[in-house]
């Protein structure tokens, strides 16, 4: 099976609509194509499913669903962002929607004076780590991953989106170090409350299509600590283009048996399966 359920367009920061990313996803032999646009309903920004497009991009999506039903299997989908006290990724607040699943994603670290963002540009958030942090670096990743535990304590969805993105911070420069035993154990809280949550974790290979990062989230590390806790993992792309719809993905899979799996998950509409890798 060959599939994806990390998949941006036109309606978000994608760079192709819903149908042109569906015809190419056919030609590269697609079985399942989900769609998640960047959501943050009942509000939006300039890279969220703008909140009076929400019904539009169902629509849409159903619409191609159709279409393709002889040919490959397509499922509506949202990356829902969790932001305390403003949206979660929770069927219960998209129920208007009707979606086949939810990518839970932390992309904003709220502070008392502001937010940065997990995956924003590295310069720009060291500046705003240092004004709304003083520079505490440590302090800015244990946020993240507590921001990330809530979410999966609180919330109700199918995958956790890129669960160590706060590794972007990494790409250009030192801003933590990864070998330290206090964010190891982040690592293995953050393992633990994905298990217990029972979303699958997603390898990946965005920040790789991207050319920011030169493996998947999350890192081999991580991932073995989800092995261990008996975590299931999805491959993902987490594609801005679909050009990179399948990008790496023979790679992500030798990744994932390096660190001990022997399956990989794949979703159909109500049930979560599984693969030999």
């Amino acid at each position: 099976m060959k599939c994806n359920y990390h998949t941006h367009t036109t309606f978000c920061d994608g760079k192709a609509s819903p149908e042109e990313t569906a015809r190419i996803a056919f030609e590269k032999k697609f079985d399942i194509l989900g769609f998640s646009g960047h959501s943050m309903y009942p509000f939006s920004s300039d890279w969220h499913i703008a909140s009076r497009e929400h019904s539009a991009y169902c629509a849409e999506i159903e619409r191609l669903k159709k279409l393709y039903a002889s040919k490959m299997q397509i499922m509506l989908g949202f990356e829902a962002d969790y932001i305390p006290g403003v949206c979660s990724p929770d069927f219960d607040c998209y129920k208007e929607f009707n979606p086949d699943y939810l990518i839970g994603s932390v992309h904003f670290i709220p502070c008392k004076d502001g937010f940065f963002e997990a995956d924003g540009n590295p310069d720009q958030v060291r500046q705003q780590v240092a004004s709304l942090l003083k520079g505490n670096t440590k302090l800015a990743v244990q946020k993240y991953f507590a921001l990330e535990r809530e979410m999966l304590q609180k919330g109700n969805f199918s995958i956790i989106g890129h669960a160590d993105l706060i590794r972007k911070q990494n790409s250009k420069s030192r801003f933590f170090d990864e070998n330290e035993l206090w964010y190891k154990r982040e690592l293995k809280a953050t393992a633990k409350a994905i298990l217990k949550a029972g979303a699958c974790a997603e390898i990946n290979t965005g920040g790789m299509a991207r050319g920011y990062m030169n493996t998947p989230y999350p890192s081999p590390y991580f991932l073995e600590l989800l092995h261990e806790e008996g975590v299931p993992i999805i491959l993902c792309s987490d594609a801005h283009s679909p050009d990179f719809l399948d990008y790496a993905f023979d790679e992500a899979a030798t990744y994932a048996k390096k660190a001990g799996y022997t399956e990989l998950s794949y979703l159909v509409p109500g049930e979560l399966k599984f693969q030999k890798i």
